[in-house]
């Protein structure tokens, strides 16, 4: 079954097993011949069935089988976050998952042979493993090939932002193989040569890499490993990440708690929201700078899936958390710059789309942007014809709170501006209004009672 190249999946080039394609709408994957073998004996000894029954792989049906392809179509997921829009936790967790598949695959007979955290994403609230043809027999006696790259995939930006917080993900923006685990090792600090755990698979490892950097004709020897010692640092890497910790503080992990406006002021923002979202009816919402989820919450379930964005990695992993622990499958918490959206990287920059492709696609009936368009216009020097241009990329309708100059946080932020502060006279309602009307008609504007606060809906023309 040959496939129009013009219909393959960006990021499916380098896998020699197969490639993931579009056919029409539907997402598939295409296996070839030189992949059958191991294909069909995860097929057969239930392997498949398996992962799949314990949300360690994304689901498939098999859709076509011919003598050179055979064709599955995984389950559809909403929207693809990558490693370095994650929360510490969610890191952790998607390291986690990670180990286990590579556990339980090694007790079947096989092995992960792919490590790439760009393997793992976020789906009804856990992470969930989406490379079907990242695994392989296991031939007895050998180390796990992909061993290393879980290393400089997972292992190390997990330890290292451990120290030095959770800016150290956006480094897998530039680092799309992993960062090298020489320069992991130079960035942590000399104190984690004590620990076993990190000295033998970051320190030592990068030292070993340096000893063989000149091996051009690939002569070093290649290890063995047994069964069980594999198995033995598969649950000390598990073990030692389980209780990695992240201590930084961040200005908006607990913003609720510092609020403005007081509880009536902040129900009546709620009811308006729920009745404005009441009759739009969305099937997808986007709440772009919704803090901890707070009032995505209040619609959640009226709207079938839910994403939330947050400049905090902290606001991102309380929200994570509560999802988890209310069961709230159709809700997905990421970590977003809007001043600095994820662009594109990898191979001709479409390896991994970036997050306004990939917001676009998403294709929701409304975003919220909530107590953010100070923030982006004060603190972002951005004009209100720029971020209007920002959200009609991928807003259908945009509900959009704007602070008046009287509030607080705006009054804060000018302060702040106050060697500019003429610049910043065009900072009011009706300038506002103008510059979003450039890509929005204004379907209804009211004033938040209570507040300074004016929540406007727009609908893209």
């Amino acid at each position: 079954m040959q496939q129009n190249t013009n219909t393959t999946h960006e990021a499916s080039f380098r896998d020699p097993s197969g490639y993931m394609f579009h056919d029409g709408a539907t997402l598939r994957r295409r296996i070839n011949p030189i992949y059958f073998k191991q294909y069909n004996a995860l097929k057969e000894q239930g392997v498949f069935k398996t992962l799949i029954k314990n949300k360690l792989l994304i689901a498939h049906e098999e859709t076509s089988v011919a003598a050179d392809s055979i064709v599955i179509t995984p389950a559809p997921i909403p929207f693809i976050t990558n490693p370095y829009e994650w929360s510490f936790e969610q890191y952790k967790h998607a390291a986690l998952h990670t180990l286990k598949l590579q556990k339980y695959l090694l007790s079947k007979g096989f092995i992960l042979k792919d490590a790439s955290a760009y393997n793992v994403t976020f789906h009804e609230g856990k992470p969930i493993f989406i490379d079907t043809l990242s695994f392989d027999f296991y031939e007895d006696g050998t180390p796990w090939r992909a061993y290393k790259q879980f290393i400089t995939h997972f292992f190390g930006p997990l330890v290292l932002a451990s120290y030095n917080g959770t800016e150290i993900f956006k480094m897998m923006q530039t680092h799309i193989d992993g960062i090298p685990v020489k320069l992991l090792s130079s960035l942590l600090p000399g104190k984690t040569k004590l620990s076993s755990t990190i000295f033998t698979n970051i320190h030592l490892l990068a030292k070993m890499e340096s000893k063989h950097s000149e091996d051009y004709k690939a002569e070093t020897k290649i290890a063995t490993l047994s069964l069980k010692a594999q198995n033995n640092i598969i649950d000390n890497l598990f073990n030692f990440i389980k209780k990695l910790s992240l201590k930084e503080e961040t200005e908006w992990g607990n913003y609720y708690d510092k609020t403005n406006y007081n509880t009536s002021a902040f129900q009546n923002k709620t009811t308006l929201i729920q009745q404005w979202m009441k009759d739009l009816k969305p099937q997808r919402m986007i709440d772009v700078g919704g803090n901890d989820g707070t009032f995505a919450r209040t619609v959640l379930k009226e709207v079938p899936h839910v994403i939330v964005t947050d400049i905090d990695s902290n606001a991102v992993a309380h929200n994570y958390k509560q999802a988890n622990d209310n069961k709230e499958t159709n809700m997905l918490a990421f970590v977003c710059d809007v001043l600095q959206p994820a662009p594109g990287i990898g191979f001709n920059n479409t390896e991994r789309n970036s997050l306004i492709d990939r917001l676009h696609t998403y294709n929701s009936e409304v975003t919220m942007a909530l107590a953010l368009i100070h923030h982006i216009t004060l603190s972002g020097n951005v004009p209100f014809e720029k971020s209007a241009e920002f959200f009609a990329k991928f807003s259908n309708q945009l509900i959009i709170e704007f602070p008046k100059r009287e509030d607080s946080w705006v009054t804060s932020l000018l302060v702040r501006k106050r060697e500019f502060i003429n610049h910043f006279d065009f900072y009011n309602l009706d300038n506002f209004i103008a510059g979003y009307k450039t890509q929005f008609d204004l379907v209804k504007q009211e004033v938040i009672p209570g507040t300074q606060r004016v929540l406007c809906l727009f609908k893209k023309k």
